[in-house]
């Protein structure tokens, strides 16, 4: 399964960041290779955030959709994902952010397995450049918010 993290420091406050990361519907607009999202459900509870939500991604011919649970922990400003169905055998995403003077430290983790094997080792080889691709993405327009 691949298994990465990356680290951004950003120069906006923590709770923007946070509203910018939970907004899925706007992922098509700057996420590379995200097609569409459609958020099902979100409910704003005391404790937490909970969003049920599909995003499509790839590049044709490997076009998909998953669903995914989102869930924002707030008071530990956490934001949880987990795969509810899909090509993905497995997915496991933790956004954490550290509010400092001047920025916001965001730390990303996933960890994911597709079900199709021959696709999930391509997507283990071009893994890490895939991802930092699309947190050059997600700092680039949360530094325009």
């Amino acid at each position: 399964m691949p298994k990465a993290s990356v680290t951004r420091q950003i120069a906006r406050e923590k709770q923007k960041l946070i509203d910018f990361v939970l907004d899925i519907e706007k992922y098509p607009e700057f996420i590379p290779f995200c097609i569409d999202s459609k958020v099902y459900e979100k409910e704003d509870k005391e404790n937490e955030i909970a969003i049920i939500a599909d995003l499509t991604i790839g590049k044709k011919p490997f076009i998909d959709t998953y669903k995914s649970d989102v869930r924002y922990i707030k008071k530990n400003d956490i934001i949880n994902v987990t795969n509810i169905g899909g090509p993905l055998k497995h997915l496991e995403n933790n956004w954490k952010f550290i509010q400092k003077e001047n920025f916001t430290e965001v730390q990303f983790d996933v960890d994911f397995e597709i079900k199709n094997k021959f696709l999930n080792m391509i997507m283990t080889k071009s893994f890490q450049y895939g991802l930092n691709k699309i947190a050059d993405a997600f700092q680039k327009k949360a530094e325009s918010l």
